[in-house]
């Protein structure tokens, strides 16, 4: 599910390995936004100045989330939350500048997703210890482990599923509006999408960003205190 279009091949040790365009993608998001956390973080002061500020104000909005949705016992998940929410909300956010979202490839939810899961799952143990951690899976009576399992190795196929299903949807929708649209003339594509770009790429992006977030660290939370 999801086009994968190869732009080029590299052939490492005989094997060639295709770059898609949702791999570039993320990988210029990545150098993105590692080359802004430089910016604001580089030459910090004890009285901030305007960039200073700013960079605060994103770690504290981080810091909020989670002690308001799960604690503060929690604080040290902030770094793994704040570049989830950064990661997603990009990529969800490139139909504006003319790029379909990489969300819109299911390999690329899926991999967010398990990411999720795994960082779950060793959270958990390293918590509680491996015998507590496999002990959950019979709580709250042993007859439920079945259950307890496929509860947990579902986390990643529902959530991989709901981002990838919304932002193909959306990217869908404003396709057939722009064909439709361009039968009527080029003149109708362009102020027509934009209240629609604003649904579909800014406020749905958004929203599959915070659902997905939210439910990691609440599962998260739930399986730690089993």
């Amino acid at each position: 599910m999801g086009e994968a279009e190869y732009l080029f091949h590299v052939t490492v040790f005989g094997s060639s390995y295709g770059f898609s365009r949702n791999i570039i993608i993320q990988w210029v998001i990545i150098l993105l936004v590692a080359a802004v956390c430089i910016f604001l973080t580089r030459g910090l002061k004890r009285i901030p100045d305007k960039k200073q500020t700013v960079a605060e104000f994103l770690v504290e909005s981080v810091n909020t989330v989670v002690k308001s949705n799960v604690g503060e016992e929690y604080l040290n998940l902030v770094p793994y939350v704040g570049t989830l929410i950064v990661f997603l909300l990009t990529m969800n956010l490139t139909g504006l500048v003319g790029f379909e979202p990489p969300t819109m490839d299911y390999s690329v939810a899926l991999g967010m997703a398990i990411i999720s899961f795994l960082v779950i799952q060793g959270y958990t143990i390293k918590k509680l210890g491996v015998g507590h951690y496999f002990l959950g899976y019979a709580k709250p009576a042993a007859f439920l482990l079945p259950m307890n399992v496929l509860e947990r190795f579902l986390l990643p196929v529902s959530l991989s599923l709901r981002l990838f299903g919304n932002m193909t949807a959306g990217a869908t929708i404003m396709g057939i509006i722009y064909s439709s649209l361009a039968k009527v003339g080029w003149v109708a594509q362009l102020g027509i999408p934009v209240p629609l770009h604003m649904y579909f790429d800014l406020f749905d992006g958004g929203v599959q960003m915070v659902v997905f977030m939210m439910l990691t660290i609440i599962n998260l939370k739930v399986i730690v205190e089993h």
